[in-house]
């Protein structure tokens, strides 16, 4: 059993924001860093798994679906309908961190003080692609929850890139939100878990420079439209919740 977490999130191979983040003196000093997955589809690939693996064994990596992708890429398997710049960080992947990315787990059980057993995962524990919002409707939950057992009461997870905490018929369910793609504010966001409390937490940093530091390290030929795009977070929350709705099952009838 652990005493703290810090938990971060979609990273999405953005050093500047992640380096920003591991900076905080309460991350420095937590028990374990868990980060739930989209760790390297970006402008950054190499340099934030190489960051990762500074960590050691403070770090728990959880597979998102996004790491799932890049190592089929890699592979030359689905590039089909692949996002540019996936495609392109996929082939910077040297023969290890394509082992890494394909060899994470999902999910990830702790059991951390105050807490008891902690879930983590990306989309939702059973399918790391799945989406649930803030908003989703309980008899969504009820589907989505229906093989954990009953002694975990905790579900951390990521996916859609906005942070929020709520209950679901007694669970606690917390997004971590993003490191390197937030949507509707900006900044580094990550989590703490302590003491029997959840902290959402927000990082800022200069926007500009981190921009500027992703354009000048990364070889993306589109590096600077997509880096001023994500870092300056000009998708809006509202936008992201509208176009994710449909996937949670909602009507809207």
């Amino acid at each position: 059993m652990v005493a703290s977490v810090a938990v971060l999130s979609d990273i999405h191979g953005v050093l500047p924001a992640l380096e920003a983040v591991l900076a905080e003196p309460e991350v420095m000093a937590a028990d374990r860093i868990v980060v739930t997955g989209d760790h390297a589809a970006g402008p950054q690939p190499v340099e934030v798994l190489d960051r990762l693996r500074e960590l050691g064994d403070r770090a728990v990596l959880v597979r998102g679906n996004a790491d799932r992708d890049l190592v089929a890429f890699a592979r030359g398997e689905g590039v089909e309908d692949a996002w540019e710049i996936d495609l392109w960080a996929a082939r910077q992947l040297r023969d290890e961190d394509v082992k890494l990315l394909a060899d994470l787990p999902h999910p990830v059980t702790m059991e951390v003080e105050g807490f008891g057993k902690v879930v983590f995962c990306h989309g939702t524990p059973r399918d790391d692609n799945e989406v649930v919002l803030v908003d989703t409707r309980l008899e969504r939950w009820a589907e989505v929850f229906a093989d954990l057992p009953d002694d975990v009461r905790t579900v951390v997870c990521g996916h859609t890139h906005m942070p929020y905490l709520r209950l679901v018929d007694e669970r606690l369910v917390v997004n971590a939100g993003s490191i390197g793609m937030p949507y509707g504010r900006t900044g580094g966001h990550w989590l703490l878990l302590r003491d029997g409390q959840v902290q959402i937490r927000r990082t800022p940093f200069d926007l500009g420079d981190a921009v500027e530091s992703v354009v000048r390290r990364s070889g993306y030929h589109d590096c600077r439209s997509w880096a001023e795009h994500y870092i300056h977070a000009v998708t809006t929350d509202a936008e992201a919740v509208t176009a994710f709705g449909p996937r949670d099952g909602r009507t809207t009838s």
